[in-house]
């Protein structure tokens, strides 16, 4: 087998807050595990990431809290690296985007697109804030959303229907800071002319039938709607600096450089290895493959606007793969950093082990659709799994062996049926496993080595050692022999996905040199000779006790509970009757729902609205059931067409976030379905 060379990134994550388990469940956990399978098959694989360090986020914590910019990106860097690392992600560069090899990268690449004709000069209205006295891109304000209505749209993203906007076509628009109504004034941006790559995006994506649903349905909607071009500069003082004259005050817009930071974190590491051009092997070079693990929050930048920038330019690959994962829940509600409904990695660290959360999060890799991390759920993971099949195989195998043959291997005598199935397994479960990570299904490969630490205390139990050695010590140490063959190719097997604790399982096998290093495809071939000496054995898995769960669920609700909405937070702008009259609510019963495929979070549904019947698309927390919707009524805002994450909706329904989930809004019994509500 040829070797490849793999170009692993994972999406940059933002410095300006701690990580969650939900940035770990899509980008980081799955990348992690396939980069380290793909090292053990010797594959030349580089597995880049760093901290997104621009845009108006980080801006606005550093005006929260008084200091600058810089001072928070630093700080937010280390939390962000400290964690990874103590998780045991096992990046070969985390770099950072306001480093002055990105800044150079990023001004290159603007060059060359500009030099090419895809930048254009455009004179635009600006909105500026008359009390502050700054101009507001983006995340700066926010107001209602012109495509679906919600309010609470930022100047860069309407989060309910998902739309891509400008802060200029916000209805009521506001000030983030300080709530002043802001005015236009005109001013002059360079603009991607992203639209005209849309033909060339639609077949790229065309030639990948294979991606996920969820990317492909995505870009479908973008590309359906039709691409607009996009200002790639904007008006604030921290972020990479338009190389061009006349540009001063300017910076490249935060959607651009970012991306580009896999690119300069490449360079830096070239750097480091003392060869700054080996960089091009993994960005120039049409046989390298290179593969995004993303969030579906990123699609759109990774499968529709990083992939346009390198076409513009002309020079470097496109993405091979882009595994993008769904959201994770938190007991049974959607992550919220705001509401403080979130477990941060640091907290977690400082209270378990880093692989039984490595473990849980892939075993419930939300691959296809939403997953929910529950403590409960974690809980049962480790002891009824980790501790109680894979550890306790482990254990037994090991004990035995030390407590009746003198801690070395006996030798296998003759194989009977029984033993032979075992054979099977010790030799196929390398490539089980491998079969699935190679399409980056991690709950799947998780699962076949489950199955196989499940066979082997089958294999025990039904070969009975503990009475064979009494009544037919060969038979006993065929049993011995094979189960030893077995945790071998388990210590092995485990590796991508339990770093912390193969090494250990190794060390008592009474193994040298680093599981890491062992070839996959070896694994189950080499196997131990009659007579080897174990290590010194210990508990490779220890459960966890109902009362640190508890405590874990008692503060996650504290914290929740005690947190407090921003003191300069402003109310919805007030509106006028007449513009309240505009809305015609009604009542309709729900006659159909279904959820949309892919999304747990996104139902359709066909609501009776007395004169006609409306398709409609609603977004919940995941906890709707469809089946127990049909027939109950609803309050719909039946005059606002609205496109949700690319799907057309007939109207909007209305709904609660509760404290357990979406809640839609019902009219007392007996009322019409088509009766209107004032």
């Amino acid at each position: 087998m040829s070797r490849r060379r793999i170009l692993v990134t994972s999406a940059l994550p933002y410095a300006n807050g701690p990580l969650h388990l939900g940035h770990l469940a899509g980008a980081y956990i799955p990348a992690d595990i396939y980069v380290r399978y793909q090292r053990m098959k010797g594959h030349d694989v580089l597995f880049i990431c760093g901290t997104d360090e621009h845009g108006v986020p980080i801006t606005l914590t550093a005006e929260k809290e008084g200091v600058s910019p810089r001072e928070i990106v630093d700080r937010y860097h280390r939390n962000i690296r400290d964690s990874f690392e103590r998780l045991g992600i096992s990046f070969d560069n985390f770099s950072g985007t306001a480093r002055p090899i990105h800044h150079k990268t990023s001004q290159d690449i603007f060059l060359r697109l500009h030099e090419k004709g895809y930048l254009e000069e455009r004179e635009v209205t600006q909105l500026e804030c008359p009390k502050c006295k700054r101009a507001l891109p983006d995340r700066f304000v926010e107001g209602f959303c012109p495509n679906c209505g919600a309010d609470g749209a930022r100047g860069d993203q309407c989060d309910t229907c998902g739309k891509w906007l400008e802060p200029s076509v916000l209805i009521e628009p506001r000030c983030k800071i300080c709530g002043t109504t802001p005015a236009a004034a005109k001013t002059r941006h360079w603009f991607f002319k992203l639209k005209s790559m849309q033909p060339r995006l639609e077949e790229w994506i065309a030639e990948h039938p294979h991606w996920k649903d969820n990317v492909r349905n995505f870009c479908r909607g973008w590309f359906k709607a039709g691409l607009e071009d996009r200002p790639i500069t904007r008006d604030i003082p921290w972020g990479v600096p338009v190389p061009l004259p006349g540009a001063e005050g300017k910076v490249l817009y935060v959607w651009f450089d970012a991306p580009i930071g896999y690119i300069s974190s490449t360079r830096e590491w070239a750097e480091q290895q003392g060869d700054p051009d080996r960089w091009r092997d993994y960005w120039l070079d049409s046989r390298t493959e290179m593969v995004h693990f993303i969030g579906k929050d990123n699609i759109v930048f990774h499968a529709i606007v990083f992939p346009a920038t390198l076409m513009a330019h002309g020079d470097f690959i496109l993405a091979s793969e882009i595994p993008a994962n769904e959201f994770l829940n938190l007991e049974g509600r959607q992550l919220s950093t705001s509401r403080h409904w979130a477990v941060w990695v640091q907290d977690y660290l400082d209270d378990f082990a880093p692989d039984p959360l490595r473990y849980a999060l892939a075993r419930n890799a939300p691959e296809t659709r939403d997953t929910d991390f529950t403590w409960k759920d974690f809980q049962a993971r480790n002891n009824n799994e980790l501790a109680d099949i894979l550890g306790n195989f482990i254990n037994r195998s090991l004990s035995f062996v030390h407590r009746f043959f003198n801690g070395k291997i006996p030798a296998p005598g003759d194989l009977g049926e029984v033993d032979q199935r075992m054979v099977k397994i010790i030799e196929d479960t390398g490539a089980r496993v491998g079969k699935h990570l190679e399409v980056f299904a991690v709950r799947d490969a998780l699962r076949e080595l489950l199955a196989s630490a499940k066979e082997g205390n089958r294999y025990f139990d039904e070969k009975q050692p503990w009475a064979t050695r009494k009544t037919d010590l060969a038979d006993c140490g065929t049993t011995l022999n094979l189960s030893l063959q077995l945790v071998r190719v388990l210590t092995a097997t485990m590796q991508p996905f339990l770093p912390f604790s193969a090494p250990r399982a190794w060390s008592m096998l009474g193994l040298e040199g680093n599981v890491a290093g062992v070839p996959w495809d070896e694994i189950g071939r080499e196997l131990f000779p009659a007579g080897h000496a174990l290590g010194e054995i210990g508990i490779l898995f220890s459960k966890i006790e109902d009362e640190a769960i508890e405590e874990q669920v008692r503060k996650l609700r504290q914290a929740s509970a005690q947190a407090q909405l921003p003191t300069d937070e402003k109310q919805a702008p007030e509106i006028t009757i007449d513009e309240f009259a505009q809305f015609d609510l009604k009542v309709g019963e729900i006659a159909a729902a279904d959820v949309i495929e892919g999304r747990k979070d996104l139902l359709r549904l066909s609501v009776n609205l007395g004169t006609r019947t409306a398709e409609i698309i609603a977004r919940t927390s995941g906890n709707a059931s469809p089946d127990a919707l049909p027939g109950r009524q609803v309050v719909v805002v039946a005059n606002v067409g609205a496109e949700i994450e690319g799907l057309p909706s007939d109207g909007l329904v209305l709904t609660i976030d509760g404290p357990d989930g979406t809640v839609f809004v019902e009219p007392d019994s007996g009322v019409a379905n088509g009766t209107g509500i004032k």
